[in-house]
């Protein structure tokens, strides 16, 4: 036999010794395991819903993988993933540590810290603070309103150019809620912050490469000139931005005014300095990463769906045009839409929750753990063990959808025409870990997409070479960047 062939047998007999002594007998099954790399061999990084399909397909709608010696489970469709977001979803409202997470947000802020109540008081504190800026008030559309403006002058400059519009719905998306956390906007051709954003687009797609997933798993992979390194150092560079503000605000702060989001919490941590210091949860760490995880959050999934509905208004102009059609019918003669507005746009609405269904623009969601040993689908899920929510099972699943691998507004539509819930559309998620911007995300990719309708046509400037569709994957899913021709309707 060649050596090879030996090798191949050795690692193969390994990998099943392995197997059989790591895998709890209640633990769910999973795809053999090689020693030390699990099934990182097995899994393409560049986009791996494909590959988490294929073994559900063999091993069931719940089933493990190790990432190095650590093992995962994944969760799949509308049945399991409801058990896990809903039905027990404080049981399974914990976040997963792992060291590319500790090393950037050290179990902090508002999206992967731990469940307990320092998390739930910041959860609360939030949406408390957000709703006192304006979401889900006019004031909050006025916001909007105004960020439009910049948003049609920087098309408006570029009627007759391809532009590509990822750059101003970026900073636009962002905008928003810099208002809220930083109290001011930036320009759409300052340097610096669109640097910022581009780190943290580059970020988003790197926490999900192989080299992050070896980091997590090997710890002197932190001691080698490896990609990984690249996601710390832009951390730091956004880290280093962020901390700039934070420090004007506390120089320029006056007690008891309220310029935004950092004002509120510097006012609670005045609160709890003269607080019994071992119950205090709010710190100055906190409020570091409560600003960053706004500041990526509000920006990153939001632009992603503008962009989206940009390119597939340019793939189907069919759908543009109803949709055009229907935002000139309610609007009238007014300059714009309300918010209030969409319980009158059924398609318009059903248009951009296809937009996401199809897109699937944050297929896994955020990463989940059981808070002690938990019953699951007939197996038992340890403690602190790793669950990925595969959201993208639930958006092409033939039982849910009319047409589940084309894209189709009548997906949520009834024959009448009239919008309809459909029970397995999740695009942010579900139970205690629910995306906290979602009402903010919703109000404005309606009234940026409908105001974009009223004043441009969009074309795709070539034909003969249609769009590229395949999704940039990483924590989110968004567009390759393309360009479009502009029809001015004003």
């Amino acid at each position: 036999m060649e050596l090879s062939t030996v090798l191949s047998f050795v690692l193969v007999l390994l990998g099943y010794l392995w197997w059989k002594v790591t895998r709890p007998k209640s633990f769910p099954p999973g795809p053999l395991a090689l020693p030390f790399v699990g099934n990182l061999l097995q899994i393409d990084f560049n986009n791996f819903l494909k590959d988490i399909k294929e073994f559900s397909k063999v091993y069931g709608p719940v089933y493990s993988v190790y990432l190095g010696s650590t093992p995962a489970v994944v969760v799949r469709g509308l049945k399991a993933l409801k058990e896990v977001l809903m039905i027990r979803g404080t049981e399974f409202a914990d976040r997963p540590q792992n060291r590319m997470l500790n090393a950037i947000s050290h179990g902090k802020g508002l999206v992967v810290a731990p469940y307990g109540q320092a998390w739930k008081e910041h959860r609360r504190f939030t949406l408390s603070t957000l709703r006192n800026f304006g979401l889900g008030k006019k004031s909050m559309e006025e916001r909007i309103a105004e960020e439009s403006i910049y948003i049609i002058q920087n098309f408006e400059k570029n009627i007759d150019t391809m532009l590509d519009p990822h750059f101003i719905i970026d900073n636009a998306v962002s905008n928003i809620i810099c208002s809220i956390v930083f109290g001011r906007r930036y320009d759409y051709d300052d340097s610096t912050f669109r640097e910022v954003l581009n780190l943290i687009h580059e970020n988003i797609k790197s926490s999900t490469s192989i080299w992050a997933q070896l980091y997590n798993a090997f710890g002197f992979v932190h001691y080698l000139p490896l990609p990984h390194w690249k996601v710390l150092q832009n951390a730091e560079t956004v880290f280093a931005f962020l901390e700039k503000i934070l420090e004007e605000h506390k120089r320029t702060r006056t007690p008891g005014e309220h310029r935004d989001y950092i004002d509120c919490y510097l006012e609670e941590l005045d609160k709890e300095g003269h607080e019994n210091k071992s119950k205090k949860t709010f710190d100055n760490h906190n409020l570091f990463i409560c600003v960053a995880d706004l500041f990526l959050a509000g920006t990153e999934t939001t632009s992603a769906s503008l962009e989206w509905c940009l390119l597939y208004m340019m793939v189907f102009p069919d759908v543009q045009e109803k949709c055009r059609s229907e935002i000139d019918r309610v609007r009238g003669d007014r300059d714009r839409l309300d918010y209030e507005d969409r319980v009158s746009m059924p398609y318009t609405q059903a248009v951009l929750q296809e937009v996401q269904r199809f897109a699937c623009i944050a297929p896994l969601g955020g990463a989940h753990a059981a808070l002690k040993d938990e019953p699951l689908n007939g197996f038992i899920i340890p403690k602190g063990t790793t669950i990925i929510t595969d959201l993208s099972s639930l958006n092409y699943d033939e039982t849910y959808w009319k047409y589940p691998h084309e894209f189709n507004p009548e997906n949520f539509l009834n024959d009448d025409g009239e919008l309809i819930k459909v029970e397995s559309f999740l695009p942010f998620s579900a139970g205690p870990r629910v995306c906290l911007g979602e009402n903010l995300a919703r109000m404005e990719i309606f009234l940026f997409f409908t105001t974009l309708l009223t004043y441009f046509e969009f074309q795709w400037p070539d034909p003969a070479l249609p769009p590229d569709l395949t999704p940039v994957f990483g924590i989110t899913q968004a567009p390759k960047h393309f360009k479009m021709r502009l029809v001015s309707r004003k």
